[in-house]
């Protein structure tokens, strides 16, 4: 049985941005949010598994719903749970605010990651960022940057290891990016892509869980919805096996995913991400309560 120490909260799809590198399709158009009693059920069933011991609260972009955010990340701590929070920093625009904004937090949360990069801002390093890192030491508040380079910039600064939160790094051509960027990368040869780089997916240590209370391994990819089943019947149900996207992804990769399925396929792509996106899509009608939902694959949004 897998087990699971960390549980990532999409509290909304919705943000301010459209990042051409989103994973998730973060938008304006987006609506899902969760709601304090969705959340907390998922820190009941949290409890009731008994293996978790992070909870991050992220997007989309969770600061536009901040009595939500704060009471949530209130109570996960409250509940024993070390708290994160994932943010573009959009409310920074001075240390001033910044620190009214995070004054709250203070004691509450253990990790605070802004992302800014030349997706956001258009510089690497923007105002907002550093704003918050000012007021986050001032408050004690542990701080560090998200910074994924753009492709033209060349190799990562920062690797996280497989199934950890995210730090930084190349992009990975999921989501938005896999439409909108990873055309103009396409060079390596989809046979090569014979493994997954970035998830432990039959281990996958952490999982993201969207407001429609899906559970995703990978961003698109669901192990089961906790709003339907709970999730501690999620986990022992859970065999990498025999889950029709993540069996073939762990025989053989993505290249592994085209050739169980005979898709469609170009001849080369951006990265393992990209030709595992495109898959995806194309199973999309075979798969429906696996490959959901509907937002993780831009149906509707900008």
């Amino acid at each position: 049985m897998i087990e699971l120490t960390g549980l990532h909260l999409l509290l909304t799809m919705r943000c301010l941005f459209s990042c051409d590198h989103c994973f998730v399709w973060g938008s304006p158009d987006q609506q899902d949010v969760f709601t304090l009693a969705q959340i907390k059920e998922i820190y009941k069933q949290a409890r009731d598994l008994g293996t978790v011991d992070w909870i991050y609260l992220e997007g989309g972009e969770p600061f536009l719903y901040y009595p939500i955010l704060l009471q949530a990340a209130t109570e996960a701590a409250q509940l024993g749970f070390r708290v994160g929070i994932v943010t573009n920093g959009y409310w920074a625009v001075s240390k001033q605010d910044a620190l009214d904004w995070l004054e709250p937090f203070a004691g509450i949360i253990q990790d605070l990651s802004v992302s800014t990069d030349l997706f956001h801002y258009g510089e690497l390093i923007s105002p907002q960022s550093r704003h918050a890192l000012a007021a986050a030491h001032e408050l004690d508040i542990p701080m560090g940057t998200i910074v994924c380079e753009h492709p033209d910039e060349g190799a990562a600064r920062m690797n996280a290891d497989a199934g950890e939160p995210v730090e930084g790094g190349a992009i990975m051509f999921r989501g938005r990016a896999a439409v909108k960027l990873a055309s103009e990368y396409a060079e390596s040869s989809w046979d090569g892509f014979d493994e997954c780089p970035h998830e432990r997916l039959d281990d996958p240590g952490r999982v993201h869980v969207d407001p429609t209370g899906e559970v995703h391994l990978c961003q698109g990819i669901s192990m089961g919805n906790l709003f339907d089943q709970p999730l501690d019947e999620l986990v022992k149900a859970y065999d990498p096996q025999m889950h029709p996207i993540v069996g073939p992804l762990l025989a053989a990769g993505p290249s592994g995913l085209v050739q169980t399925y005979r898709l469609q396929h170009e001849r080369e792509y951006a990265d393992a991400c990209h030709l595992c996106y495109s898959a995806r899509t194309q199973l999309r009608d075979q798969f429906p309560m696996v490959l959901c939902p509907d937002s993780m694959y831009g149906v509707g949004i900008s």
